[in-house]
């Protein structure tokens, strides 16, 4: 997603101002330091400045976007490396453990092989309310 560039209303402004104080007079000095020269020097600084910063949020973003890349493509040789040193040793073994893998050994085993017998009652409430206004709960 690219970053939103930034577009100066003040700068628009000024430069419109600009174009109508020269339509007045091309050498317009209104006194104190204030002159179209100076006004039309700053508006430039400010353009050359704004273009500065929206040609670094474009840089921005191609990095970004280069790191993105450069991310999936390390976790995709993440995950081949560990595939690689499970097919070379084996995934029960020690290699395979040390390379980050949980080896078969000692994975835990999920509930679907345990028998409804090992396993904790569960109890499940759910509460209904009648035409009184009474409730009642119902576990099973």
């Amino acid at each position: 997603m690219a970053r939103r560039k930034r577009s100066s209303p003040v700068l628009e402004k000024a430069v419109r101002r600009a174009a109508g104080m020269n339509s007045i007079e091309r050498n317009l000095d209104v006194g104190n330091g204030l002159t179209l020269r100076a006004f039309s020097t700053l508006i430039e600084t400010m353009r050359t400045k704004e273009n500065a910063y929206n040609s670094a949020l474009s840089n921005v973003d191609k990095l970004y976007s280069e790191m993105l890349q450069t991310e999936r493509e390390l976790g995709d040789m993440t995950e081949h490396m560990l595939m690689g040193v499970g097919a070379k040793y084996g995934k029960s073994s020690i290699e395979y453990g040390m390379a980050g893998g949980v080896p078969k050994t000692q994975r835990r085993k999920g509930l679907r092989g345990e028998s409804s017998s090992s396993q904790q009652p569960s109890f499940i409430a759910s509460v209904d309310g009648n035409r009184n206004g009474n409730k009642r709960v119902a576990t099973s």
